[in-house]
């Protein structure tokens, strides 16, 4: 849980301009999967051939432990001993880093969250993954493939490996009934006003945005993170009406868990771990998916264009999400695993339930993060969207 602060408190930095990454030449018949953009031409491996003994690893922390933060947590090692291919693993702590780094062309594989998976796709440092060369693959929930932020134009361009939604919690003791809309954080009218903790990030508008879905139907939206100038309007008033509901906005995940402990906070957005960590201290807590849906991540291990290891990258792809390793990561992270088949291999065998990994109606309810551009997500051509600097420059006036 420890890296959940490190790797999510940051998810989403500054400047997110996926235009600028070569979205031009869009093909205006495009469907909505695709993005709105052609990607630069780029084939995936079609055979492995002899592991090339090295393989450097880009990854959020947590994800490729080698036993160097706790010798007890290491699944590099046991890689590097079936394949050959000596691990060199560099964390990142935002996104934006990530996007920067793979750009140097010294990384192989990259874990990338939605807001980062686009660009790579877009700049040409990210290149299609040939699935039937990752025979874990197959197993891999079909809830996660072909989506709009790991493939474009029905062409996969990773393989999924974890998820998790940004859930409504509340303290069962101060909040009753239990609320079963985002309404109790969004109505100017709520109880709850000055005990209200919301999630710090230009992407919280998306949130706004799917609450308006559900509550203003006549504004049109159909994708949270697609938005024209009339949607992104809503949703930036709906969000500065809540703000003097707000006691505080929140980034680090165990900050969020003490205001909820100690009644600063009574209602907020929260990841599963936060309420596990929460609920185990003590706290009357408990947390939903309300009626409108949720927010969420999902995570996808890509291959970079430039790579001189490609064989090496591919047994990684597959090593990740077998389940005995799919299961370690997703236990030390605090998410639900890709693959169903390392709920059996958990030392927690409740941890699948927890975060209902094998539920594919829980995880429909997930708008995951993606990376808003001017061309609409949601398919239009009639209209322009606001892209990431849009949004960027908007939470600095929501927040005040």
């Amino acid at each position: 849980m420890k890296n959940r602060k490190t790797r999510l408190a940051g998810i989403l930095g500054a400047s997110l301009l996926l235009a600028a990454c070569g979205t031009s030449g869009s093909n205006s018949s495009a469907p909505p999967g695709a993005q709105g953009f052609t990607p630069p031409k780029l084939e995936a491996l079609k055979a492995l051939g002899q592991p090339e003994g090295q393989l450097n690893v880009l990854a959020w922390p947590g994800y490729a432990e080698n036993g160097s933060n706790d010798p007890k947590v290491n699944w590099v090692t046991p890689f590097e001993q079936q394949t050959g291919c000596k691990v060199n693993v560099k964390p990142f702590g935002t996104s934006d880093e990530a996007v920067t780094l793979m750009k140097t062309g010294q990384y192989d594989v990259v874990s990338a969250s939605g807001d980062a998976s686009l660009r790579l796709v877009a700049s040409g440092d990210a290149e299609p993954v040939n699935t039937a060369l990752v025979p874990n693959y197959a197993d891999v929930q079909p809830f996660l493939k072909d989506k709009s932020w790991n493939s474009v134009g029905g062409v996969s361009y990773g393989i999924p490996h974890g998820w998790g939604a940004n859930l409504l919690t509340w303290r069962t003791d101060k909040v009753r009934p239990a609320p079963a809309s985002w309404s109790v954080m969004f109505d100017a009218n709520s109880p709850y006003k000055g005990k209200v903790i919301a999630y710090d990030s230009p992407i919280y508008i998306a949130d706004a945005a799917l609450y308006l879905m559900a509550h203003q139907p006549d504004l049109g939206i159909k994708n949270p993170y697609s938005l024209d100038d009339k949607q992104f309007t809503a949703a930036v008033n709906l969000l500065k009406q809540q703000r003097p509901l707000v006691s505080e906005y929140w980034s680090d995940y165990l900050k969020e868990s003490q205001a909820l402990k100690n009644g600063d906070a009574v209602v907020g957005t929260a990841w599963q771990v936060t309420v596990n960590l929460t609920k185990g201290e003590g706290a009357p807590l408990e947390a939903a998916v309300p009626s409108e849906g949720a927010t969420g991540w999902s995570d996808t291990w890509m291959v970079a264009a430039k790579s001189p290891h490609k064989t090496c990258a591919y047994k990684w792809l597959d090593y990740i999400v077998s389940p005995k390793v799919n299961a370690q990561v997703a236990e030390y992270f605090g998410e639900a695993p890709a693959n169903p088949k390392a709920c059996a291999e958990m030392t927690d065998k409740t941890l699948c339930d927890t975060y209902h990994a094998n539920d594919a109606g829980y995880a429909s309810k997930i708008a995951y993060w993606t990376t808003p551009i001017q061309q609409c997500l949601d398919g239009r051509t009639d209209v322009k969207c606001k892209d990431y600097g849009e949004w960027t420059k908007a939470w600095t006036e929501i927040k005040g």
